[in-house]
């Protein structure tokens, strides 16, 4: 395990954690002008003029409303409010509904009250099934982001109870949790593995590494055993029937695809490359201008913190960027 993944990263992660660095960074505005490379704005207006900028260069979009771990049904109806507004904007563009949506929202579950100590579930999911009737209205589609391990089972089973009424609805499985490999066996309708696994058959499914500081029994911590997870994993998604979406920069899981599609006999149509706003955006470009489908995720929104935390802990470069964006401020 490296010095990053061993020490930087698990203290960068606490950090995320923390109430008192977090209402010193919302403080600073040298932090938030560096926030910026990360997360475009604030306001749905922010988030439309990113949108805009990356569907110019033939990009696909999936657009975050920052926020989780509500503390009342209040906040969570706030978010949906949120939810509802973007969509309205989004659908004014009258994109062309040919083929996978160029438009798409990303939702937490604990931002629209599962966390919530009475009736969570339900209200995540009535929360969650009123923007999915939004989004199908707008013509855009839905991912359900992942969080903690310890959100996992409810989480699909909200997915699984929304995919009755919105079966393009999609959900995110992280490649360090060990139980990832079964998971994408249900959710790819996979051959293999029994009438259970396969009862939830060609989901789209967006397959990230894992963001979180998740304890050894139940993830693996060293960076080559998640890189190999997360190909055992995307071969499972790939001779699926459902649809892939490869969400890493690393460049050796990005080099894999174009082989594994040829093997699985996959089209430009059948999957697609995902990756964060401003992060690998020459790469980005590159795999578009190929023919090739790249959604790029846009969050926006005043609860910044914890999202820009864990792009810093998930690769020396983005830690790098910051603390030199930092260093030249201060000069």
């Amino acid at each position: 395990m490296g010095v990053f993944q061993q020490f930087a990263r698990p203290v960068i992660l606490a950090a995320a954690k923390s109430d008192g660095l977090r209402r010193t960074a919302e403080r600073m505005p040298v932090t938030r002008e560096v926030v910026h490379r990360f997360v475009p704005g604030e306001t749905v207006e922010h988030a439309l003029t990113s949108v805009a900028g990356l569907r110019d260069s033939r990009r696909f979009v999936s657009v975050d409303y920052l926020g989780e771990d509500v503390t009342d049904a209040d906040a969570a109806d706030a978010t949906v409010r949120a939810y509802t507004d973007l969509l309205d904007a989004l659908g004014q563009r009258g994109e062309d509904q040919a083929g996978p949506r160029q438009l798409e929202v990303s939702l937490k579950l604990s931002a629209l009250g599962q966390a919530l100590p009475r009736d969570g579930e339900k209200i995540a999911l009535e929360n969650a099934h009123l923007i999915c009737t939004k989004a199908q209205a707008a013509g855009a589609w839905v991912t359900v982001d992942a969080e903690d391990h310890t959100t996992t089972d409810s989480t699909l089973s909200i997915v699984r109870e929304l995919r009755g009424d919105f079966p393009w609805l999609a959900t995110v499985l992280q490649a360090y949790l060990k139980r990832t490999e079964a998971d994408c066996r249900e959710f790819a309708g996979s051959r293999v593995g029994s009438s259970r696994e396969r009862s939830s058959a060609g989901a789209r499914i967006r397959l990230c590494k894992g963001a979180y500081d998740e304890p050894a029994a139940v993830a693996y911590r060293d960076a080559d055993e998640v890189t190999d997870s997360y190909l055992r994993c995307l071969r499972i998604l790939m001779a699926g029937e459902g649809y892939p979406m490869v969400a890493s920069h690393d460049p050796a899981i990005v080099e894999a695809v174009p082989t594994m599609a040829r093997e699985f006999g996959l089209g430009v149509d059948d999957f697609e490359y995902q990756m964060l706003y401003g992060i690998r955006d020459a790469e980005q470009r590159r795999l578009a201008e190929e023919g090739n489908h790249v959604r790029v995720y846009v969050p926006f929104g005043t609860q910044w913190y914890g999202y820009f935390v864990r792009r810093l802990a998930e690769r020396p470069a983005n830690l790098t960027f910051f603390l030199r964006a930092l260093a030249e401020r201060r000069h």
